[in-house]
């Protein structure tokens, strides 16, 4: 096996690229050992063309589409599925992915779900064109081979804990609902079988309700003879609604229940992990060849300026949700992040907030930094409780990016943050200043301009 400076010197090109080449599944064979990619002595040196040339009609950009099988194959599809190989080389028994909104992590999700759930369509086909087929078939024979339970609760956005809880109560029915066989499997007992149509029949009570997980996750162990995937998409959307409406007592204690038979030893991977940091969100590489794609090459700067600068572990990305409204806005630079979600939570925050925070705000929109201790964990009531975790709350929630991050006591981080860009300085400017000019008239204004139309 080589190493990435060996490979550099052999195929000569600069160490940089091969570890690219290597992270884009452009190397069959190269594995990752640690933090170093280790690369097959026989492989060859890639070739230097990375963008089809298109002879028809340009494919459409995936705006709002979560589903993998439609994104990758009639949209512009941005591969992630290297996220599959460094998964499969991890093996982790639980993961948990904490990203801003509209940074990929519902289509990444629905990409996990494609390429391992076991069903009667072949989706293979949605792979085959895709770098983690090239990767061998070690990997390739993952495919298709698990049951999976699949649920998103990014619409559970109720005023009051019944109506929520009756909310989250059909969610989980309609996934039994999508495991149906498991009343007829012979592998499961009569109980078993009783308890699935108590589900499915809107009979069950409450424990039944925060047991269901871990009761179908045991039915298709045993009906499958293999463990099933067990993918949860914006588990926080309904916690984060009952901080807001006043029921956070009762969201929490159910969510927790509802998901303690899969959750131990949970490997979190947030903002400032490098494990799997270029899967969520767009890379310079990527942003460069999105814009050749459509012609746009001489507005890769303006892009830049806009919607870059964050950084997630050890990798600089862009927000994929405002590039891709960029290219369809007929490349006219705008604030489009700022209307994609809930920013109730921002007014919370500013009304606990002391003299010092208000001074810090207003240094960073003016272009500057703060240094501030950083929990990637933060949850809503220490907010409250502790008004400096506000800066944890606006990094994780993607108003901050960290310029340099130091391991602290007890595994959290003190950080230098800042504003990422343009676009979220026109966000500052709309969500944070105004609060604070009307919350302090002495606040000093710093005003940014959007592009005009």
């Amino acid at each position: 096996m080589l190493t990435v400076k060996e490979a550099a010197k052999q195929w000569k090109i600069t160490e940089r690229r091969v570890a690219a080449l290597c992270r884009d599944g452009r190397i069959p064979g190269a594995c990752k050992q640690g933090r170093s990619w280790r690369i097959p002595s026989c492989a060859e040196k890639p070739s230097d063309s990375c963008v089809k040339k298109t002879t028809g009609p340009r494919l459409p950009l995936p705006i709002g589409i979560s589903d993998y099988r439609l994104a990758s194959s009639r949209y512009y599809y941005i591969d992630k599925t290297m996220m599959i190989k460094e998964f499969l080389d991890e093996r982790p028994m639980v993961s948990l992915f904490t990203r801003p909104r509209r940074f990929g992590k519902t289509l990444n999700m629905d990409m996990l779900r494609t390429f391992f759930e076991k069903t009667a369509e072949d989706t293979s086909v949605y792979f085959k064109d895709k770098k983690i087929w090239k990767c061998g078939k070690n990997y390739r024979d993952y495919q298709g081979k698990y049951p999976v339970i699949f649920i998103t609760f990014k619409d559970v956005k109720r005023d009051t804990w019944e109506e929520t809880y009756t909310h989250i109560s059909k969610i989980v029915r309609e996934e039994f609902e999508r495991h149906r066989e498991l009343l007829d499997s012979p592998r499961c007992s009569r109980y078993e079988k009783e308890y699935f149509k108590n589900m499915l029949e809107g009979k069950a009570d409450s424990t039944d309700v925060m047991t269901s997980l871990q009761k179908l996750s045991q039915m298709l162990d045993e009906h499958y003879g293999i463990g099933p995937i067990i993918i949860i998409d914006e588990y926080d959307t309904p916690i984060q609604q009952g901080y807001m409406q006043g029921f956070y007592d009762e969201v929490i204690l159910f969510m927790r229940n509802l998901f303690s038979g899969g959750l131990n030893n949970l490997a979190v991977n947030s903002i400032l992990d490098s494990r799997y940091s270029e899967y969520f969100g767009f890379t310079p590489e990527e942003v460069k060849e999105i814009a050749r794609y459509y012609g746009a090459q001489e507005k890769y700067e303006e892009i830049c300026a806009w919607y870059d600068g964050y950084r997630f572990g050890s990798s600089e990305i862009f927000n994929p949700w405002s590039v891709i409204n960029y290219f369809r806005n007929h490349c006219r630079p705008r604030a489009f992040w700022q209307s994609t979600g809930n920013n109730e939570i921002i007014g919370e925050i500013l009304a606990d907030a002391d003299a010092d925070i208000y001074e810090h705000l207003n240094e960073l929109l003016q272009g500057k930094s703060i240094l501030t201790y950083i929990d990637t964990g933060v949850i809503y009531p220490q907010i409250r409780n502790n008004p400096s975790s506000v800066y944890s709350f606006l990094l994780v929630a993607g108003y901050l990016k960290a310029l340099k991050a130091e391991t602290a006591f007890g595994g959290d981080y003190m950080c230098e943050v800042s504003l990422p860009n343009r676009e979220i300085a026109v966000v500052y400017n709309k969500e944070i200043l105004q609060k604070l000019e009307y919350m302090i008239p002495q606040a000093t204004a710093v005003s940014v301009q959007e592009a005009p139309d």
